[in-house]
């Protein structure tokens, strides 16, 4: 089967981690692992990768530095997807029969200069701050901050994705059985100008849509989710909590989700395989193969 698996931030750096290059390489090194299981069992694989503590962090050192000649958003986003790309392609190489068929692409992902999220950011990115530290950052640089749990996070704008500008660079690469790194972090975001030409904007793409229309781009067969946590469940964080195992697209959206972390995966696994796509599966990073095969994590099928 033709595989996307989306790696979410906490795959590459676990929840409350210092945001250290060694451990980000640790926590890639077990991501590597996993996906080299897929390829193994003979599916080709592309894969994503989220990317917000890492830009969110890069924001604030750029900050720190010189607010005047701070990066925006969108090449701080180039930036995660090539720093990030780098270290999930070099992992993967150690791990894999054929490491020279990797590719890591930096990947255009077009939005509505329109799109209504521009207005209302709620995007998580960086580290997690305490209440004072939180509302001392939102007065000094004008950020906007959401609860994150019991901490906050700075929110920007999360547009819809509408177009992967190099979708037939992938599709060349995938043809020549290449292992493609792409649309890292949802894209870099850009809008297209009246005279057809490109400019970035101030966004960060959510990584599960952003990975779903590059599912749908690419006639991929199963798109595969992978975070934190074993599966979708509902009463999360309750005595009666209880993980859905098959659910169909109609029933999963029938649900409330958590916008900043699982309700985004619902949507792009029900879009997905209400396009056509034949599963989608949400599970843990250890368990890709497992999900895969439908013995582990939640699956959403037609």
């Amino acid at each position: 089967m033709r595989v996307v698996i989306a790696l979410g931030g906490n795959a590459i750096l676990k929840r409350g981690e210092v945001m250290s290059a060694e451990n980000q390489r640790q926590n890639v090194r077990r991501a590597a692992l996993a996906i080299a299981e897929v390829i193994a069992a003979g599916h080709q694989v592309v894969v994503t990768h989220g990317n917000g503590p890492q830009v969110g962090l890069m924001a604030l050192q750029d900050m720190a530095y010189d607010q005047a000649l701070a990066s925006p958003v969108d090449v701080l986003g180039a930036e995660t997807e090539g720093m990030i790309g780098y270290l999930i392609e070099q992992e993967l190489g150690n791990v894999i029969s054929a490491p020279n068929k990797i590719a890591t692409l930096l990947t255009q992902v077009e939005v509505d200069a329109s799109d209504p999220a521009f207005r209302k950011p709620s995007k998580p990115i960086g580290p997690l701050y305490g209440s004072k530290e939180a509302t001392a950052l939102a007065e000094k640089h004008g950020w906007v901050m959401v609860p994150d749990g019991s901490h906050f996070r700075r929110a920007v704008p999360s547009p819809q994705p509408k177009r992967i500008l190099e979708i037939g660079v992938i599709r060349l690469l995938i043809e020549h059985d290449v292992t493609v790194i792409c649309t890292g972090g949802g894209g870099i975001p850009v809008v297209k100008r009246k005279d057809g030409s490109y400019a970035g904007v101030e966004a960060v793409i959510d990584k599960d849509h952003a990975s779903g229309l590059l599912a749908r781009e690419i006639d991929a067969d199963a798109l595969l989710m992978l975070t934190d946590v074993d599966g979708v469940y509902l009463g999360w964080g309750t005595a009666q909590q209880r993980r859905l195992e098959s659910v169909k697209p109609g029933e999963l959206m029938s649900y409330a989700f958590a916008a900043g972390s699982m309700g985004p995966k619902a949507r792009a696994a029900a879009d997905f395989v209400s396009g056509g796509g034949k599963m989608a599966g949400i599970g843990r990073l250890e368990d890709a193969l497992g999900i895969l095969n439908r013995s582990a994590g939640t699956h959403i099928v037609a």
